[in-house]
Parts: C-alpha cells; structure tokens; sequence
C-alpha cells in the first residue's frame, strides 16, 4: 500500500484540507463548466476505510483526479493522464446515473475500517451513501457499478503514476 508510517488512525492537516476542499470548492471556482441542472454529477469522492488509514479518490468532472491516505501521502494530479481522465469520466458518469441511491448530507465523517463512502457532489448539494466494501465488490450493492468505476480510476492513477 502507499500509506505512510504516520500513526494509525491520524488524519493529518493537509489530508483534511485537501478533503475539506474537495467537498466545498464550488464547480465555478474549480473552472468546470456550469452544470445544466443542480442535479450534474460535478464531483465524485469515494473513502474507503483501511486499518492503517483512510484512502479517498477524489474526481472533478473536469478530469481532475487524487488519491489522498489520510495518514499522509497520495497522488495528485492524476487528470493530466488520457486513461486517468477516461476512467473519470465513466466514474462522473456512474455516479450521475445512479444519482437516486444517494442522500443529501451536510455532515461527512470519514468511512470506519471495511466501509466505503461516497460523496457526490452538484452544484446545489453533496450527497451521500455507504456500504460495506465487501458487499460492494462482490456486486451485492446497488452502488457496486460506482465502486468499480472508481477503482478504475484508481488503477489508472497508480499505472500513470511515477515509480518510486
């Protein structure tokens, strides 16, 4: 895994900044289009509890891509790579067309070990909806379409990324 050794359970500031602002920076400051309607997918974050930390996929619908550990380390930048942006865009996509599973939220914990989160954001609301990962990839979940769309991306952001 690409966690830290940062204590466990610990999220660090830059981890909690960088997902304070992926839950609150507005589709206009980000330069993304306008949304045709408040309900257009314009972010996707999908937080997925771990032992050693959280991780968190974050995808803007304008191809932007991050994978943050909430102990500290991840991958930003990832929407500078074609196969990044693609898989983005059908994870943008997923979440639009199963827009009914979600819930509007104004609270946004992180996910507690062997849970997946998911916050979508349009330009009117973040919404919100969980399941246990298991039952996500063994496609026993509504949602289950969403979490392999983002794993997707996630498998893009780690081929494109550099080796270390």
């Amino acid at each position: 895994m690409w966690f830290s050794k940062k204590p466990k359970n610990e999220p660090t500031d830059v981890f909690l900044g960088l997902r304070e602002q992926a839950l609150t920076v507005t589709p206009d400051a980000l330069g993304i289009a306008s949304p045709k309607t408040g309900s257009d997918v314009c972010a996707v974050l999908m937080e997925t509890g771990y032992t050693e930390a959280v991780a968190t996929l974050v995808a803007f619908s304008d191809g932007s891509t991050s994978l943050y550990f909430s102990n500290g380390g991840g991958i930003i930048g990832g929407g500078g790579h074609e196969s990044v942006r693609a898989a983005n865009k059908l994870l943008i996509a997923s979440a639009q067309a199963n827009l009914a599973a979600f819930a509007p939220t104004i609270q946004t914990p992180l996910p507690p070990v062997g849970v997946v989160k998911f916050y979508v954001r349009t330009s009117a609301v973040v919404l919100t909806a969980e399941a246990a990962e298991q039952d996500l990839g063994e496609g026993r979940h509504p949602l289950s379409p969403v979490f392999y769309a983002g794993h997707n991306v996630i498998a893009a952001v780690r081929q494109a990324a550099p080796q270390s």
